[in-house]
């Protein structure tokens, strides 16, 4: 799946990384950093209290990768690729779950620059207990201030948006017990 993001002044392009100019000129320095936010990539929806029992959804942010092109006074043009697994637990009241996430482009350990959520349907059938896919977001645009300023003065942050109790599941360092795993 597809999706777009812009960052800074710039603006969305509609076409994908085999578009991108002078793809044959070397990148002046690094891409900006990617990762998945610590605290928000893991998300468990409980049906009352945490436990393995009242589980009905679960989902992981696996993986996360990313390419960049710039140059010159051009904006930074990447692509990020967000590899997740999503279970469908005992709990669960539908064979459907919208999985919500963000991504997040900041200064590098400074001020947000902007953020947008998206949301992805994901089906799970009776016979199945998880499903894994990849979200690929093609041509988020940062804003550079010039040549010199590279991709290292950017990162791209992505995690699941979280309900506050969610959010403190996941900072207080529980996790379920699969017994027979």
């Amino acid at each position: 799946m597809k999706r777009q993001l812009v960052a800074g002044l710039a603006l969305l392009a509609a076409t994908g990384c085999s578009s991108l100019q002078n793809a044959n000129q070397a990148n002046p320095a690094p891409c900006p950093n990617v990762f998945a936010l610590n605290d928000a990539s893991k998300m468990v929806e409980f049906a009352g209290d945490p436990a393995l029992d009242n589980v009905a959804w679960s989902a992981e942010i696996v993986d996360v990768r990313s390419s960049c092109r710039y140059f010159e006074e051009e904006p930074i043009k990447a692509l990020v690729e967000i590899d997740f697994a999503v279970g469908r637990g005992p709990a669960a009241t539908s064979d459907v779950k919208d999985i919500n996430y963000f991504v997040a482009v900041t200064r590098t350990n400074r001020a947000l620059i902007t953020k947008e959520e998206f949301a992805v349907p994901v089906r799970i059938r009776d016979n199945i207990a998880t499903a894994t896919f990849t979200e690929e977001l093609s041509d988020i645009l940062i804003a550079r201030k010039g040549a010199n300023t590279s991709g290292t003065n950017f990162e791209i942050a992505v995690g699941f948006v979280l309900t506050r109790e969610q959010l403190l599941y996941n900072r207080s360092g529980k996790s379920l017990k699969f017994n027979n795993l």
